[in-house]
C-alpha cells in the first residue's frame, strides 16, 4: 500500500511537472546570436565539483507562470539588450551553442543548500566551457518578478566577468557593498551589479568596486572584451547624411536600439502638409509601460538644411512627447540616449519605439511681411484658415529664439503698427488661435530699429484685452474715459508694462504718462 501510493505520487507529480514544461514559453531575445544566457525554469539535477562539495542537487522546477516567465525574460532581455547574445527560455537554444559562450541560470526555490543570498555564480563562468550553471533562488526573493529578474541580470553579469558595484564616501570609506543607486520614480537609477531591486531604471556602470574606491570597474568594456561577442550591429546610422533611414511620409513608427554610449539613431522624414506633429520616443517597458525601461530618450529635431530646430528631454521622464507645427517638407529627428540626474549617458542603454503622427491644420498658411519707417514698424499679414480665428497676438524677441507677447489685436485685423523705443534688430511673429483652439504661428520677420523714439514711451493704440506702454524710465498714469473720467491709475518702470483693461467697454480712452519732467498723452481705441 505504501509503494502503490508513492508511485501514484510520482506519477502525479510527474504529470504536474510535464504540465509546468509543456507551459513554459520559448523565448528568445536574439536567436541569431551565438552567445547565450539560459534561463532555466523547470527544474535541473546538477552534479558539480564547484556546487554544494559535489553532492548532486535537486532543484525544483520555479513555480512561475507563463505571464512571470515572460516578465522575467523581458526584464533581463532589456538589460542585456545592447549586447550580441541571446537571452532565452530555450533550452535547445542553449544546447546549441558553443560550449565557452553560454551559461545556465536555475530559477528555482531549491536553495537550503546556499544560505543568505539570493542567487549565486562564478565570475567568469561564462567562458569556462563546463556547464557550471548559476542559480536564481525564486524563494528568497518573495517569488516577485522584479526581484528574480534582477537577480538573473546580476547572477549574468557575475559569469560574464563583473564584480559587485559598491558606493563610498567623499572619505573613500566603504559605504555599501551594493549601491544602491539614487533618485525614485520613473527615473530613480540603480546598477545592475549594485542592488537594484528596488529602482525602475537599471542599467550598467563604470565606478568602484568593493575593493576600493579607486579601484573601479568598467562593466561595458569588461563584457564586450572578454566573453567571445560584443555589441549588436548599429541598427541606424548616426549621421545626417544620403545614408540617413527614411522613416517615410507624415506617420510612421520605428523601433530602435541605442546599444552604446555613442550611439544616436538618425532618420528622415517628410510631411506632405503644413500641420501638427506628434511625436512620442518610448522605451522599451513592461506592458508598454515605462516600467523596466534602461533607456532615457533624447530626441532632436532638424529642417531639411540640418538646422537644429529644437530638443526635447524632459527631466522628470525616460520618455519623449513632443507637439509642433511645421511647414510641409522634409525634416530630420535624431535618437539618442541620456543621462539625467541620477545616471550618465553610460547606464542609459536600451530599445525604444520613435512613433510620429501628423495633424492637418486647419489655419493652412498665415503669411508676415513688415517694414521699418520713422522710428515704427509697420506690420501686415495674410491669413488662410478653414475655420474662424478667435485671436490674434503679436510677438516679439530681441534674439529670434524667445519671443513674448507683445500686442493683442483684434481677430480680423490684418495690420499692426509699433513705435520702436530701442536701438538693434527687432524679431517678430504672429500666433493664432482658432475657435476650435488650434494654435500657429507665421513665419519670422527681422526689422533693424533706426534708433529710439523722440517719445520717452510707446503706448499701443488699438487694442483688445491690453495696452502695452513701452518706457525708457519710471512712471504713473492715468486711465481716463472720454469725458476725463478718471477710471484707473498705476505706475511702471523702464522696459516693456502692460496694463489689463479687459473689464472695459469697447470705446475710446485717454491715458497720460507721467514722470518727473514730462507728461505725455494718448488716445486708446479698444475694440
Amino acid at each position: 500500500m505504501k509503494n502503490f501510493t508513492k508511485i501514484l505520487f510520482l506519477v502525479f507529480s510527474l504529470l504536474i511537472s510535464l504540465k509546468s514544461i509543456a507551459q513554459l514559453p520559448k523565448l528568445n531575445s536574439l536567436s541569431t546570436a551565438t552567445a547565450t544566457i539560459f534561463l532555466d525554469f523547470d527544474g535541473q539535477t546538477v552534479k558539480s565539483y564547484a556546487w554544494n562539495n559535489g553532492a548532486t542537487l535537486m532543484c525544483a522546477a520555479s513555480g512561475m507562470t507563463g505571464s512571470q516567465i515572460t516578465e522575467i525574460f523581458e526584464r533581463v532581455s532589456e538589460d542585456y539588450r545592447p549586447f550580441n547574445i541571446n537571452i532565452t527560455t530555450d533550452s535547445t537554444k542553449f544546447l546549441a551553442a558553443p560550449l565557452t559562450r553560454r551559461i545556465r541560470l536555475i530559477v528555482t526555490p531549491t536553495s537550503a543548500w546556499y544560505q543568505g543570498v539570493g542567487g549565486v555564480s562564478y565570475i567568469g563562468s561564462f567562458t569556462w566551457g563546463d556547464d557550471t550553471p548559476g542559480f536564481v533562488f525564486t524563494d528568497r526573493l518573495a517569488n516577485y518578478p522584479k526581484y528574480i529578474a534582477e537577480c538573473c541580470s546580476h547572477e549574468g553579469g557575475h559569469t560574464v566577468g563583473l564584480s559587485h558595484q559598491s558606493s563610498y564616501d567623499s572619505n573613500c570609506t566603504l559605504t555599501d557593498q551594493y549601491s544602491q543607486g539614487s533618485g525614485s520614480g520613473e527615473i530613480g537609477w540603480a546598477p545592475v551589479m549594485g542592488n537594484s531591486y528596488y529602482k525602475n531604471m537599471t542599467g550598467w556602470n563604470d565606478g568602484p568596486t568593493p575593493y576600493g574606491c579607486s579601484s573601479t570597474q568598467d562593466n561595458l568594456t569588461i563584457i564586450t572584451s572578454n566573453n567571445g561577442f560584443g555589441y549588436r550591429p548599429d541598427d541606424f546610422t548616426d549621421s545626417i547624411d544620403a545614408n540617413t533611414f527614411n522613416a517615410g511620409t507624415d506617420n510612421f513608427s520605428i523601433d530602435g536600439l541605442i546599444a552604446t554610449t555613442i550611439d544616436n539613431d538618425a532618420f528622415k522624414f517628410t510631411l506632405s502638409k503644413t500641420g501638427n506633429l506628434h511625436l512620442e520616443g518610448k522605451p522599451f517597458g513592461i506592458n508598454n509601460s515605462d516600467t523596466a525601461a534602461n533607456l532615457d530618450i533624447k530626441i532632436s529635431l532638424y529642417n531639411s538644411s540640418k538646422v537644429l530646430i529644437s530638443s526635447y528631454n524632459p527631466t522628470d521622464k525616460l520618455n519623449v512627447v513632443a507637439d509642433t507645427i511645421l511647414n510641409a517638407g522634409s525634416y530630420y529627428a535624431v535618437v539618442s540616449g541620456v543621462g539625467n540626474i541620477n545616471t550618465s549617458e553610460y547606464g542609459s542603454l536600451g530599445s525604444y519605439n520613435l512613433k510620429a503622427t501628423m495633424g492637418v491644420l486647419a489655419i493652412n498658411n498665415i503669411s508676415l511681411i513688415g517694414s521699418s519707417s520713422a522710428g515704427k514698424h509697420n506690420l501686415s499679414w495674410k491669413v488662410v484658415s478653414d475655420d474662424p480665428i478667435k485671436s490674434q497676438t503679436v510677438e516679439v524677441s530681441t534674439d529670434g529664439s524667445k519671443f513674448k507677447s507683445l500686442a493683442e489685436v483684434n481677430a480680423l485685423a490684418k495690420m499692426y503698427t509699433y513705435n520702436v523705443n530701442q536701438n538693434g534688430t527687432l524679431y517678430y511673429r504672429l500666433k493664432l488661435i482658432s475657435v476650435l483652439e488650434q494654435t500657429a504661428y507665421s513665419n519670422t520677420i527681422a526689422l533693424k530699429a533706426s534708433g529710439v523714439s523722440k517719445q520717452l514711451f510707446t503706448v499701443t493704440n488699438l487694442v483688445h484685452n491690453t495696452i502695452i506702454i513701452g518706457a525708457s524710465e519710471t512712471y504713473s498714469y492715468r486711465l481716463l474715459d472720454i469725458n476725463g473720467r478718471q477710471l484707473a491709475t498705476g505706475k511702471g518702470s523702464a522696459g516693456t508694462n502692460n496694463v489689463d483693461i479687459s473689464h472695459l467697454p469697447a470705446g475710446m480712452f485717454v491715458m497720460q504718462i507721467i514722470t518727473n519732467n514730462n507728461k505725455q498723452t494718448e488716445r486708446i481705441l479698444r475694440q
